[in-house]
């Protein structure tokens, strides 16, 4: 798929992953609006790109999504991709009991609700485009769950699983579908997570997440696998078993 001329809604796209892919569009010549919940970081990342359009919204609340679809439809009818970025993860621990899942925002409602209601909102629209795509923002963490953020683990599998039908669903229309798989990414949300389990190693930066995205793009590669997401995807197939002890030994409460 071209990776210039498209006119892109990225959400979650004020900081990391969401940001890296907006900053490559721009350079590509694409127009390029983002969106997110604090409208501090919309402005920053504005103020940094000043290309960017910017939307706040809250991709977890059903009415700001459907506002989102409308303003953007509204204001870019050209619009003809969509990518479903925003996420967060938390640590659950399910000996805690109902408390755990009530303590902070909604995984589901962000990472899997909102990313399915924002898919069926917009591609109606999108098959009508000549050339249209939805992208999915899933994990390495999708093939082999860490046992320390279940929830999150288990919403990424079902972005994996929706990426797959959706792509089948889609197969005879100008709607392509790609699967962003990336390993741990040095944003906000793994720093973070790092922090509070006294861990120092970084993940890699999101640039490279965004480069190998739109190189991947281009040869219409639709599962993009980046670095050592590679081997979770191959190791969940080929010793799951192995692979879920590895990256579970860095657990230190579960």
């Amino acid at each position: 798929m071209q990776t210039s001329g498209n006119t892109i809604l990225i959400t979650g796209g004020a900081t990391g992953i969401g940001l890296a892919l907006a900053a490559a569009f721009l350079q590509k010549g694409n127009t390029v609006v983002v969106c997110g919940r604090r409208l501090s970081k919309l402005q920053e990342a504005k103020a940094a790109y000043p290309g960017l359009h910017i939307r706040q919204c809250d991709v977890s609340n059903a009415t700001d999504r459907t506002a989102l679809y409308d303003w953007t439809i509204s204001q870019f009818p050209g619009l003809n991709m969509l990518i479903n970025n925003a996420g967060i993860q938390r640590e659950i621990d399910f000996r805690r009991g109902v408390e755990a899942l009530n303590d902070g925002d909604s995984e589901i409602a962000i990472n899997f609700e909102g990313v399915v209601h924002l898919t069926a909102l917009f591609v109606p629209h999108l098959m009508k485009q000549p050339i249209a795509a939805v992208m999915q923002v899933s994990s390495g963490l999708a093939f082999v769950p860490m046992a320390l953020a279940p929830v999150y683990c288990a919403t990424k599998a079902a972005l994996h699983s929706l990426s797959l039908t959706l792509r089948h669903q889609l197969k005879d229309t100008s709607v392509r579908v790609f699967e962003i798989i990336p390993p741990i990414v040095d944003t906000a949300l793994d720093r973070g997570a790092r922090e509070k389990r006294g861990q120092q190693q970084r993940g890699i930066a999101p640039e490279v997440v965004a480069e190998q995205t739109l190189k991947s793009m281009e040869a219409d590669a639709f599962e993009i696998a980046v670095a050592q997401a590679r081997f979770l995807r191959i190791g969940s197939r080929l010793a799951p078993r192995r692979f879920f002890g590895l990256i579970n030994r860095i657990t230190t409460n579960v």
